[in-house]
């Protein structure tokens, strides 16, 4: 499903809110307000920071548009291209398009098999039926618009069969694709995209919006997880849903024993996720666990920019594991601990015992 969907963020398809990609919102506006826009853009960035948003506000105000032609009229007398995209939720094409009911829009996402499961990736009949919408006019005498999110889930055949689409584009299509790793495109389809590269947004401006949605954090926590999201908004409000801060800080409180690992406060820490129900606790640890260690080894490597991304409790385990290890062996280190959470997901191994393995690992790259 949608990359930016959880408990406290709107879908994309239902958000009329976007900060931070102001320059992004420019470019399409112009691009369609030039009367050349291309027919296809692929949308690319990390997960969580608004590509799927930007997506849909782009195809709203391409339908909003109708069959006129570009030029001032949407917003009043203002140029859109200085108005930007946003629509208000109670605008008739932004209702519609929330609720599936455009005739000129078509969202591709990850269907549900015969068993009523959501699929791992999307299937070529998904994209086939994109292409039968696009061989239709227009219901409204303007744009047809698809939105695919994610497009690097497309397995194989749908890959070649959107290729089919992009290779004779109807007037009046526009096609967008949502891409978390445009590497996995085939080039040929990439090559036939203008491409929009969203960036991640600074901790500053991440901080505010986490204190806007969840205004019972502190300050400091709404920095903290600013800081552990690295610039993205969905990733942030999947944390502090997921109980991400106190995670975080148990995990680095542990760190901090070492080269002597505190076993008892370890057993405590590592005994929480073999409770029922802990599996996306478990999930969270693991991911913040190779976050840290990602940091760790680029900032110990001397990675340009490395600083600037560590707060004081990091530069200091980074300075202790950087004085006690080697990067080889941190590599090492790497290896091992992505090797057991992986094995934990795919082999239903004892939660407990991977999390104790894991601190063990660091205990003994600490002490060599």
């Amino acid at each position: 499903m949608s990359e930016e969907t959880s408990a406290d963020l709107l879908a994309p398809r239902e958000n009329p809110e976007l900060s931070g990609h102001e320059e992004a919102e420019q470019t399409l506006a112009n691009a369609f307000q030039s009367g050349r826009l291309a027919h296809a853009w692929m949308i690319s960035g990390p997960k969580g920071i608004g590509k799927a948003t930007l997506a849909y506000r782009f195809a709203r105000y391409v339908l909003a548009k109708g069959g006129d032609s570009p030029g001032p009229g949407l917003f009043g007398e203002e140029d859109p291209a200085e108005a930007g995209l946003y629509m208000a939720p109670d605008h008739p094409v932004f209702r519609r398009v929330a609720a599936g009911g455009h005739t000129d829009f078509m969202s591709v996402e990850r269907s549900l098999d015969d068993r009523g499961k959501l699929r791992g990736e999307i299937v070529v009949s998904d994209v086939r039926d994109c292409g039968r919408f696009f061989a239709l006019t227009a219901g409204e005498g303007g744009w047809r618009v698809a939105v695919i999110d994610a497009a690097d889930e497309m397995n194989p055949n749908a890959a070649n069969a959107l290729l089919k689409v992009l290779e004779e584009p109807p007037a009046n299509a526009l096609l967008l694709l949502v891409t978390h790793n445009p590497g996995r495109m085939l080039p040929t389809i990439r090559s036939r995209c203008s491409k929009l590269a969203l960036k991640p947004l600074d901790e500053d401006r991440l901080s505010a919006l986490i204190a806007r949605s969840h205004p019972d954090l502190t300050p400091a926590d709404a920095a903290l997880l600013a800081h552990l999201a690295d610039g993205s908004p969905g990733r942030a409000l999947d944390l502090a849903g997921e109980g991400g801060l106190e995670l975080y800080r148990d995990m680095t409180g542990l760190l901090e024993t070492l080269p002597r690992l505190d076993i008892g406060a370890l057993h405590s820490f590592s005994g929480r996720f073999t409770k029922a129900g802990q599996e996306e606790s478990f999930q969270t640890v693991s991911g913040l666990l190779r976050w840290w260690l990602a940091r760790l080894i680029v900032s110990v490597s001397g990675g340009t920019g490395a600083s600037h991304r560590l707060n004081p409790q990091e530069e200091a385990l980074a300075t202790r594991f950087g004085h006690s290890a080697s990067l080889d062996r941190l590599f090492e280190v790497w290896e091992k601990i992505n090797h057991l959470l992986n094995k934990a997901d795919h082999a239903h191994l004892n939660r407990k015992q991977v999390i104790l393995n894991v601190f063990l690992t660091l205990e003994d790259a600490v002490r060599s």
